[in-house]
């Protein structure tokens, strides 16, 4: 489809911000206030009625751009961009609750009445536009999307069943680790209380999460417990068995900024949170396949302009970075130490079952879910570990590493694609992960698998009476909490014919290449 080329700067980790954080309470900016309820208040009577409305903690809806499955090419853009628009109401939503809480406390119906009504009504329209849009260009909108306007408020507890998101041709597991066995309720089942009284709170840094609930000691992780797509699409001696591993840095030169040119092309801070970037350097909302593909690259070997981008992780310690006062940044609740990592090992594997095809050029991908706390983790994908441990895999916990060990993320991406299309309308449908057998659904074709591992030099938080001090966090959607099933791993591929041909024989003749 076509992409917008307006070009605008791009902001870079070297800018300086001057000034008082816009995130202290009492400042110019947005107050992140608590979102938990207040255990140590709760058991004065004048206090029961702020307790229930402060189990509110964060805005459920639904996830309008998974239920759309086909959109005309020229009604893409606009599509694109009102679901952009509904985004930033459920941030605007959001940060009324955040700043709302005094009068939640006096009145229990103000979070159904004055932000959940109005926020409804302003999703109808948008809702409607869509459908409109998607009719006037020649197909047809689901009338059911005008159901999808209702939103609720939700407690801090443990993301959503499953069936909240839209699992777009993959495998049937949600890639939902138990934790160690300790999922079920995580200790916040009565509004992100944990178990012992103790405040949930924002750990004193002004931001909804993470709390300590959403940390796990390493330890505490059953080894190979998590049978999820997050494995290798090549296990076993038959198939295709190489691999090719591309070199693209640790973004040294970088490169941030908050949009998203996969999900919302041409649309400013289209993500709501931070990404690092490695490989293509021209990654911002208005970059066309035209800039992609006569972009610098960071990758080794200059045949590989493909982009590939992560939301970025911080250490919460009081650092001011250059996107404190900013959308996407500080303003939305991600604050603190950007991390980057040690290490960003990128690597295509093969398929068990046969050979794999070349992937065609400005194939997009994504992989997991920004939003997977409240859409449900039908696509949660990516997963936490620590070196030394990483037969041990969780995908709702941020690991609490031994010394000397690194935090590790990891993200395997979907390897069949259905031969005709680089991207779909709900940006999912068009790739799909193989079944346990290794075997592509129907009509699709394997392609190199992208498997990304990321290695981080983080100290390790301290979890003592229900609170963290210190954690480390990845960026997120203000409303998803910054928990860590949010994780997600996007892609889009410009590799020149050349190489592209040599990753295939590399992995098709059982080759580890470079």
């Amino acid at each position: 489809m076509g992409r917008n080329t307006r070009k605008r700067r791009m902001p870079l980790a070297a800018k300086a911000v001057a000034g008082a954080a816009a995130l202290a309470l009492g400042g110019g900016g947005l107050v992140w206030a608590n979102f938990y309820a207040s255990a140590h208040e709760e058991h004065s009577p004048h206090n029961r009625t702020r307790s229930a409305a402060a189990q509110v903690a964060t805005i459920s809806c639904p996830d309008v751009g998974q239920r759309i499955s086909e959109v005309p090419d020229r009604a893409r853009g606009e599509v694109d961009g009102e679901l952009a628009t509904l985004d930033s109401q459920i941030t605007d939503a959001y940060q009324r609750l955040a700043t709302t809480r005094r009068a939640q406390a006096g009145d229990s119906r103000f979070v159904d009445n004055a932000i959940l009504g109005p926020l409804k009504d302003r999703r109808k329209v948008i809702i409607d536009r869509i459908q409109l849009e998607i009719d006037r260009a020649g197909g047809r909108a689901d009338d059911g999307l005008d159901d999808l306007a209702t939103c609720q408020g939700r407690p801090a507890d443990r993301p959503q069943d499953g069936d909240g998101g839209q699992n777009g041709g993959q495998g049937d597991d949600g890639g939902q680790d138990d934790g160690g066995g300790q999922g079920g309720d995580g200790g916040q089942g009565d509004g992100g209380q944990g178990g012992d009284g103790q405040d949930q709170d924002d750990n004193g840094n002004g931001v909804a999460g993470p709390v300590a609930d959403d940390f796990i000691d390493i330890n505490d992780v059953r080894p190979n417990s998590r049978d999820s797509r997050n494995g290798l699409a090549a296990d076993g001696d038959g198939g295709s068995t190489g691999t090719f591993t591309t070199d693209c840095g640790v973004n040294e030169n970088n490169l941030f900024n908050s949009d998203n040119l996969i999900a919302a092309p041409g649309v400013d801070n289209g993500a709501h949170h931070t990404h690092d970037y490695v490989g293509n350097q021209d990654n911002d909302a208005f970059s066309s396949d035209d800039d992609l593909a006569n972009a610098d690259t960071s990758c080794r070997n200059q045949g590989d302009r493909s982009t590939y981008y992560w939301p970025v992780l911080r250490l919460q310690d009081g650092t001011q970075e250059f996107d404190a006062g900013d959308q996407g940044g500080g303003a939305e609740g991600n604050i603190g130490k950007i991390l980057k990592p040690a290490q960003a090992e990128l690597r295509f594997a093969g398929n068990r079952q046969g050979d794999v095809v070349a992937m065609p050029k400005f194939l997009r991908i994504i992989t997991g879910d920004a939003k997977s706390f409240t859409n449900g983790d039908a696509n949660a994908n990516s997963s936490w570990s620590c070196t030394g441990f990483e037969d041990r895999q969780v995908t709702d916990k941020y690991p609490l590493c031994p010394d000397g060990s690194q935090v590790v993320r990891t993200t395997h991406f979907q390897s069949c694609w259905d031969g005709q299309n680089t991207d779909s309308a709900n940006h999912r449908t068009h790739t799909a992960f193989v079944d346990e057998n290794g075997n592509c659904p129907d009509g699709f074709q394997a392609i190199p698998q992208l498997q990304v591992r990321l290695v981080y030099d983080i100290p390790t938080p301290v979890v003592e009476n229900g609170q963290v001090r210190n954690p480390y966090a990845v960026d997120s959607f203000p409303e998803q909490l910054h928990k860590p099933i949010t994780d997600h791993n996007d892609f889009i591929n410009v590799m020149d014919e050349d190489l592209m041909d040599q990753v295939v024989d590399c992995i098709n003749n059982g080759e580890d290449c470079t």
